[in-house]
């Protein structure tokens, strides 16, 4: 793999080619396939607020061009730039690549910490655990080359409701989605969100980039990954292969809410200012979400659990979206699942009823989900544990021994 970055005023251009013996079809850390649509993409940049220009070091550039390539690179990736020793062995003990050329010296890290802000009820809890710090969020545009044929996806809402959380707001504007011919536009890998926030670290003085995984995510295999504790996790653990990766070049991923459950981050998005501006649907307009999609279903469950109401949706049991909860288990985020089935009034009369039949969870049986997994806060780099670990004190508590003994045999039952 050859990549190259170019510059076009504010616009960064990303260029790729592809080696003898690398094929369009590659696999994304989670073991997704995926088929590259075309070679190039681009990523603008907000013009800085101040006169003097911030270069980019190499080794955030070739970083942020490792986000996306990564799928398709088999042996080796050459930069246009010399990078550091220290970020061309964490690719290679992460991935098995030889990575250069070699010749750099490293980046030093920052003194400051960007939220990667999709909007959703994770990274609202996230900026409500952390008031002062300025929110980056990822804006999907259209390539040139690539017809869009997803326009239900809103992203000019979610871009809009990012700015009106009165936050200190950076919206980078980016076509890399379009990379993919299949399965549909997304991210090449999951840490691409991100590239904005990677190329604009030494211009923010950043030292680190807070996300909004949870427990789930980060613990319990979470969404359509396999069913079980994963300590090892290799995209969001800290010692994982992307974890040491950020962190060689000075940018360690941070997650705050790493330690607690989607339940919880939904009690701490609803109960912060931010409340209003929340947004998980990607198909809603200004007035809401979409209130149809599957994504809706999931989140009106934890939503109404945690405000222990019935649930509010058209949505029937009938619907393809509601089918995977009329199959036994397990399900994914089945922890979020259990708790909704546990603690939503009538659960029997929604499309949940059957997976409450298979799962028999009761109140007592997830209140484990109510507090915090420690290692997680143990996980969060030194400028930034003490506060969050106080924070998660007060407002959770800590899971007792019998608690993190649910988390570690999870997949297991």
């Amino acid at each position: 793999m050859r990549v190259s970055w170019t510059s076009d005023g504010d616009l960064r251009l990303l260029g790729l080619r592809l080696d003898p013996g690398e094929d369009l079809t590659g696999t994304v850390t989670d073991g997704q396939r995926v088929e590259l649509a075309t070679d190039t993409c681009h990523v603008r940049l907000p013009r800085p607020a101040s006169p003097r220009e911030v270069s980019i070091h190499p080794d955030l550039l070739a970083l942020a061009a490792w986000t996306v390539v990564a799928p398709w690179t088999a042996d080796r990736i050459v930069f246009d730039r010399p990078i550091s020793s220290e970020l061309a062995a964490a690719l290679h003990s992460g991935w098995g690549v030889e990575a250069g050329p070699v010749g750099e010296a490293p980046r030093a890290p920052g003194t400051g910490l960007a939220i990667s802000y999709s909007g959703g009820a994770d990274s609202a809890a996230v900026a409500g655990i952390l008031p002062d710090a300025p929110l980056v969020h990822f804006r999907r545009v259209s390539h040139p080359r690539v017809p869009n044929r997803w326009t239900h996806y809103r992203s000019d809402v979610l871009a809009e409701l990012a700015e009106k959380t009165g936050r200190d707001v950076t919206t980078v504007e980016s076509d890399l989605e379009f990379l993919l011919r299949h399965p549909r536009p997304g991210y090449p890998e999951h840490h691409a969100v991100m590239i904005g926030a990677v190329l604009l670290a030494d211009t923010m003085d950043l030292g680190g980039v807070a996300l909004g995984y949870e427990l789930g995510s980060r613990w319990l295999g979470g969404g359509r990954y396999v069913h079980r504790y994963t300590p090892d996790n290799p995209m969001w653990s800290a010692h994982g292969p992307w974890g040491r990766l950020f962190a060689s070049a000075g940018l360690p991923l941070v997650l705050p809410v790493g330690g607690i459950s989607e339940a919880m981050t939904m009690r701490l998005a609803l109960g912060s200012h931010l409340r209003e501006q929340v947004r998980w649907c990607l198909r809603g307009d200004s007035h809401g979400p979409c209130g149809r999609c599957g994504k809706c279903l999931y989140k009106e469950l934890i939503q109404a659990a945690v405000e222990r109401r019935p649930m509010r949706t058209t949505i029937t049991a009938d619907r393809p979206v509601a089918r995977k909860w009329q199959q036994p288990p397990p399900y994914g985020g089945q922890e979020m699942i259990e708790y909704g089935c546990a603690h939503v009034p009538g659960i029997e009369d929604t499309p949940f009823a059957k997976a409450a039949g298979y799962l028999q969870t009761t109140r007592e049986s997830t209140e484990w989900l109510e507090r915090c997994y420690p290692p997680a806060v143990e996980e969060i780099p030194g400028p930034w544990r003490k506060g969050i670990e106080a924070m998660m004190r007060e407002r959770f508590g800590f899971m007792r021994p019998e608690d993190m003994e649910r988390v570690e045999s999870w997949g297991q039952r």
